[in-house]
Parts: C-alpha cells; structure tokens; sequence
C-alpha cells in the first residue's frame, strides 16, 4: 500500500525491519549494515560517493532511491503498464542492466496525501539488475501489477555497487534506456520537477 488509497505492488517486498541509509556524510568504509534490505533515501546529497568517470565529479545529489536487497531477489512491477526499453548501461559506475517501464495513472500529489493528482504519463526505471532479468520482458510487452520483471544483481554485473535496485520515475521520456540517477546539487530545483519521489509508488519506506 502506497498510504495513499491506490494499491500498488511492492517493487520488493520488503520484511518488517530494514535500514535506512543516511549518505549525506559519504559511506562509511568498512562498515557493514547488520540488516540484509535497506533504503538509500531520495533526494539525498551523497558527497564523495560518486568517483567514477560518468559522474564528472560534479554530479552527488540522489533522485531515485535505492532499495538494498540480497542477490536475485525477485522485482516485480508495481502497477500496469508496458516495457518501455531494456539494455545495459555498462559503464563503471553505471545501472548495469537495467528495465524502464512505461505508466498513465494518477498518483498521490504528494507522499502520504490522498489527494491525487490527474492522471499523468510517467516513466519508471530499475537499475543494477541481474543480466537474465532482460529475458523476462520484451521493449513493448504490456506488463501487469504484481508481475516478476526482474532479479536484483550482483556487484559483477550491476555497475560495480553492492546489490541493491535503484528505482526512479521520470516525467521526461527517457533517452537510451538511461536517466541521471544523481545530478549536481546546483541543479537540484530543476531535476525535482523531473524525477519525482519514487516513495508515490513504493510507499513511505522513511
């Protein structure tokens, strides 16, 4: 349940205790979380975190938000809609494999509201998947809520980062099967009308 009337899909399903992250300190190195789900927060600046060659060393602020998981935990789809694209975005650093999905609904005005918007075109994308998620789905298949889209990958395959999903919805078409999943803080108001709060569709997780 989003909190919000509308019944959605859980992207994962998540237990009853998880952590939540706080990156806005930078990782902390060596440290291991005692819990095996957590949620790296939406709209978080993550200074020092991003050290790759695509990120400029400009780019910091987080517009999705991530939900940390072990290796091939199923990802389900968390309302209808269709296979927008599908590929890999290889480069060190990047989402690895990854499915965007395609949507018209309405959704919460905001996190928690019940009040909802109209209904709107929007676009979601699942990052750092398993490479065999991109054979559950074909570009153009309708998909159903509650259906399995994917599995969650591992460090070889998914970019480089621990396993974990990065989920964001965009209001913008999507360009090559890629969003910006972390911008320059400087162009934090612009992107924020974009990228919305994914925690409309997977429910105040924090």
């Amino acid at each position: 349940m989003a909190g919000n009337g509308l019944q959605f899909h859980p992207i994962v399903k998540l237990p009853s205790e998880y952590w939540v992250f706080d990156f806005t300190k930078g990782a902390k190195s060596g440290w291991q979380c005692p819990f095996d789900y957590q949620i790296g927060r939406f709209d978080e600046h993550r200074p020092g975190m991003y050290t790759t060659e695509i990120f400029s060393g400009e780019r910091d602020l987080h517009v999705g938000l991530d939900i940390g998981a072990p290796i091939d935990t199923p990802v389900y789809c968390f309302a209808d809609g269709v296979v927008f694209s599908k590929g890999i975005n290889s480069e060190d650093g990047s989402y690895g494999p990854t499915i965007i999905t395609q949507h018209e609904l309405q959704l919460p005005a905001a996190v928690g509201s019940n009040e909802l918007t109209d209904l709107r075109k929007f676009w979601v994308l699942h990052g750092h998947l398993s490479t065999k998620s991109l054979e559950l789905v074909e570009v153009g298949d309708p998909v159903t809520m509650g259906q399995l889209i994917a599995t969650i990958g591992n460090e070889d395959e998914n970019g480089g980062w621990p396993p974990h999903i990065h989920i964001q919805i965009s209001l913008d078409e999507p360009v090559d099967n890629d969003l910006p999943g972390v911008v320059k803080l400087s162009d934090r108001d612009e992107a924020l009308k974009t990228y919305l709060d994914p925690r409309l569709i997977v429910g105040q997780v924090y």
